[in-house]
């Protein structure tokens, strides 16, 4: 196992009728900013209850966070929390209003001339202003970690950044936010947390045996869980445990002591940005063509995941490993989750984008052994198309 440091402050909330706790959470002076979506927190109740529970309190409203939160729209929050004195934050939605509030935060004490650097040139956070989630929609895994990603819309750009100021103070899970969900959605936190969990699993041995099996714990869960959700996405229980294995794929816990990917995530993240594709769809289509091509230097832990989550135990080695990259793609596309390029109608011309984008920001050492270069993300793509 390798060396490590682990570090999680944030206090989770979870259950029926727990947004009302919240009431004690925030400082009673505190001037509150609420951010949220497109609004139908206001439309399934978690607007009302969150309302109530800061009856107190001086509250101020920011709605019209997008999915893939871009950088304009934060900044008009940014804006209006500077004028009106804000001095808690909190996110009321999924993992893209949670991330947009996390630059917000950071965004609000910058002292920098440009809170883009904080992006693009990767100025480390300071400070930030304290705030709190109520998560509304299990994908992610924002609501107990630090990490954000962002998009600029202008430039069709999208960066990430981290910092330990902008872990949450809190977030409260209740899984009945989740009841009226569309199925895209549940579909799409499915896959999200499921590659969030390979992405940290699928690399290479390092006698750590509990982090595989925690993961594995998580995977399989999924496994079990995520169809039944997308048949009664108003099922307590089974939300409850979606919910909860979102939040635990993402929160550091699995990723201790162990080597991280994350390219499938990188290379994902540019097919959000130029076309607009769901971020849990693009890591559909890129995984299983990373996989394959990665296939020889993550032999190991592919053969115990086809073993342990698939129970996949005979052939040769090569075609288990591909049975095992086949049961990812089936079970993506049992959740109605398509994994070709071609499905999204990107074709070659997209991938010359892309390699001409990671060539002008001279990205390299991409994956657990930093041996993906530019060249291998074209090859990666090729085989997604």
């Amino acid at each position: 196992m390798n060396n490590f440091t682990f570090y999680n402050p944030v206090k989770i909330i979870f259950g029926k009728g727990q947004i009302e706790a919240i009431t004690k959470e925030i400082p009673a002076d505190a001037r509150v900013l609420i951010t949220y979506g497109g609004g139908s927190i206001k439309q399934n109740g978690v607007y009302d209850q969150v309302m109530q529970a800061l009856k107190d309190h001086a509250v101020v409203e920011f709605g019209g966070i997008e999915p893939n939160p871009h950088y304009e729209t934060l900044m008009k929050a940014v804006s209006m929390a500077k004028q009106e004195s804000i001095d808690f934050v909190l996110a009321v939605g999924g993992g893209s209003v949670i991330d947009g509030t996390k630059f917000i935060v950071a965004a609000m004490e910058y002292e920098g001339n440009d809170p883009w650097d904080i992006l693009a040139k990767k100025i480390p956070v300071t400070k930030a202003v304290p705030f709190g989630t109520v998560l509304t929609l299990p994908a992610t895994g924002s609501e107990m970690n630090s990490g954000s990603v962002i998009t600029r819309a202008d430039t069709k750009e999208k960066f990430a950044f981290g910092s330990p100021f902008t872990f949450p103070k809190f977030s409260v899970l209740d899984p009945e936010t989740t009841y009226t969900l569309p199925l895209r959605q549940i579909s799409n936190g499915i896959v999200d947390a499921f590659t969030h969990v390979l992405e940290q699993y699928l690399t290479y041995p390092v006698n750590a045996p509990l982090q595989d099996r925690m993961a594995e714990a998580i995977l399989l869960t999924l496994k079990e869980e995520g169809p039944k959700a997308i048949q009664n996405p108003k099922d307590y229980d089974t939300m409850a445990n979606f919910m909860w294995c979102a939040t635990m794929a993402l929160n550091g816990v699995i990723r201790v002591g162990v080597p991280t990917d994350w390219a499938t995530h990188y290379i994902g993240h540019e097919l959000t940005a130029l076309h607009g594709i769901d971020h849990a769809r693009t890591l559909a289509i890129v995984l299983p063509s990373l996989l394959r091509y990665k296939q020889e230097s993550k032999k190991e832990k592919l053969l115990q995941y086809g073993a342990r989550v698939w129970d996949i135990n005979s052939g040769t080695d090569d075609e288990r490993i591909e049975a095992t990259i086949q049961a990812t793609i089936a079970f993506f596309e049992s959740l109605d989750i398509k994994t070709r390029l071609k499905d999204y109608e990107v074709g070659q011309e997209t991938i010359q984008e892309i390699v001409k984008r990671f060539k002008a920001r001279d990205v390299k050492d991409l994956g657990e052994r930093a041996d993906i270069q530019i060249r291998d993300v074209e090859e990666i793509l090729k085989l997604s198309l």
